[in-house]
């Protein structure tokens, strides 16, 4: 059954001086500021939109290599993901790099490894972001 999740933005005012609002609509789980120096500068308390992204993807990411762990016999016992987003004023989302480090008993790094760069690739939000380079680092505990 597929699924669809709702957010919404509230902008007041030019790109450079005006601020928002982004609300998570599906889970109410709050509204998060955002402005033109949050997302080009410093955060300042606000979020951005590649923080957004990052919090998508690293979520995302652990939940296709958990599945792919537990598929191949070796689920894992904890996952910690981290996505850094790179955004170049005046160019964009310039790359994307993942980093996880897995406690996975039975497994060996070789192994990880492997099945960290199958869930890079298949994971939805990674699919959705494929225009933009994907790097990876996946280490074991």
């Amino acid at each position: 059954m597929a699924t669809t999740r709702q957010a919404h933005t509230v902008w007041d005012g030019d790109l450079l001086s005006g601020s928002g609002v982004v609300t998570f609509d599906s889970s109410g789980i709050g509204d998060f500021p955002v402005s033109w120096p949050s997302r080009a500068e410093q955060a300042n308390g606000r979020t951005s939109p590649e923080e957004l992204i990052a919090g998508a993807h690293s979520g995302c990411f652990s939940m296709a290599l958990s599945h792919g762990l537990a598929g191949a016999g070796t689920p894992p016992t904890r996952l910690e993901t981290k996505a850094d987003v790179t955004f170049q004023p005046g160019e964009g989302i310039t790359g994307i790099h993942l980093t996880v480090e897995g406690r996975v008993p039975g497994l060996d790094q070789e192994g990880f490894q492997a099945a960290a760069e199958e869930a890079k690739k298949n994971c939805p939000v990674s699919q959705a972001l494929s225009g933009t380079e994907i790097t990876l680092t996946a280490k074991l505990a």
